[in-house]
């Protein structure tokens, strides 16, 4: 199998008040289980709300009122046809932050990436790695996790799809791990704020290894929690002040309203932090969000990808995936 026998499809599609998920999003996907419900519209016009916010807060230079900056978010779905039959299988979704400056009346682009979906995933995590560890009396990981997910990922990257949709690497912003203890460090960027180290890798950096991406954690300023940034190459000096900004300032948000007990926690992250997800002193945003859902619906996509992706182009993936660099 060559490995130009696969094609990408990107689509995107706004994600605002008036955002209605599409048959093929993974329903756990933060954006999509904030929208639905009776309160969906509140929702989605709240969490905009904070991001802008929290947007201009962090950019408040030559930003005397606070409300220079508008943050605008498009959902990027992307579809893979790895047998050139004309099936596509949704394989990633991400967001690309916008940035709209009122004041000079400009428009560009911020950061790919943010959050990541990924149906693949689904199943390493809620199928593939539960199984393997079913009866057993120690937790192990399978032989290649994460191999061929991160291959695919890394293979949509340097395509041309991508090069002919996108100018630079995506960056990935993820919560922190409630079971690894963070070291804060002298480090200090003027947006990403003050950096910390785990004391050691969590699996989730293991698996995004192999997606070719490193991790830092960084906690920016008036944040009670570090967030985990993944991405390509120089983070500190790849991305623009108000790129990186875009970045903080929609996941933050996206964290304060699905995990409080830590992002909007009433106690600051201190010298040395374990993050706890069952930490009462924390504040609850005004969003509704379907926790329990979010999490019986991660095996329901699991299966739905090992039974439209993995088994049916089982022999065609392990031999692309053996061949691939």
């Amino acid at each position: 199998m060559k490995k130009n026998d696969f094609t990408f499809t990107i689509k995107r599609i706004r994600f605002d008040e008036h955002y209605q998920p599409s048959d093929s999003t993974r329903l756990t996907t933060n954006f999509a289980n904030l929208a639905r419900g009776e309160r969906r519209q509140q929702n989605l016009r709240n969490a905009l709300t904070m991001i802008n916010n929290r947007f201009n807060a962090l950019a408040h230079w030559d930003n005397p009122q606070g409300n220079r900056y508008s943050v605008e978010l498009d959902i990027i779905s992307v579809y893979v046809d790895i047998a050139g039959n004309g099936n596509s299988f949704p394989s990633i979704e991400v967001l690309q932050t916008s940035i709209v400056d009122h004041h000079t009346k400009e428009h560009f682009a911020g950061i790919l990436g943010n959050n990541f979906s990924s149906y693949v995933r689904d199943y390493d995590f809620s199928v593939r790695l539960l199984e393997h560890n079913k009866q057993q009396s120690q937790f192990s990981i399978p032989d290649n996790f994460g191999e061929l997910h991160g291959k695919l990922f890394k293979y949509f990257v340097s395509s041309d799809a991508y090069k002919q949709h996108f100018n630079k690497a995506p960056v990935i912003c993820l919560s922190v791990s409630d079971n690894k203890t963070y070291l804060r460090t002298e480090n200090r960027h003027p947006v990403l704020g003050v950096e910390y180290q785990p004391n050691e890798a969590s699996l989730t950096e293991q698996y995004f290894n192999k997606m070719g991406l490193q991790v830092r954690y960084f906690m920016p300023t008036n944040s009670a929690a570090p967030l985990a940034f993944y991405f390509f190459g120089d983070l500190l000096n790849d991305y623009s002040n108000l790129e990186l900004i875009s970045t903080i300032s929609t996941m933050e948000t996206f964290q304060k309203i699905y995990r409080p007990e830590i992002y909007n926690a009433n106690t600051v992250a201190g010298q040395r932090y374990q993050p706890n997800l069952q930490n009462a002193d924390h504040s609850i945003t005004q969003i509704v969000y379907d926790r329990e859902e979010r999490s019986n619906l991660a095996r329901a996509q699991g299966k739905f990808a090992e039974e439209h992706f993995i088994k049916p182009y089982r022999a065609l993936l392990e031999q692309w995936s053996a061949n691939y660099a």
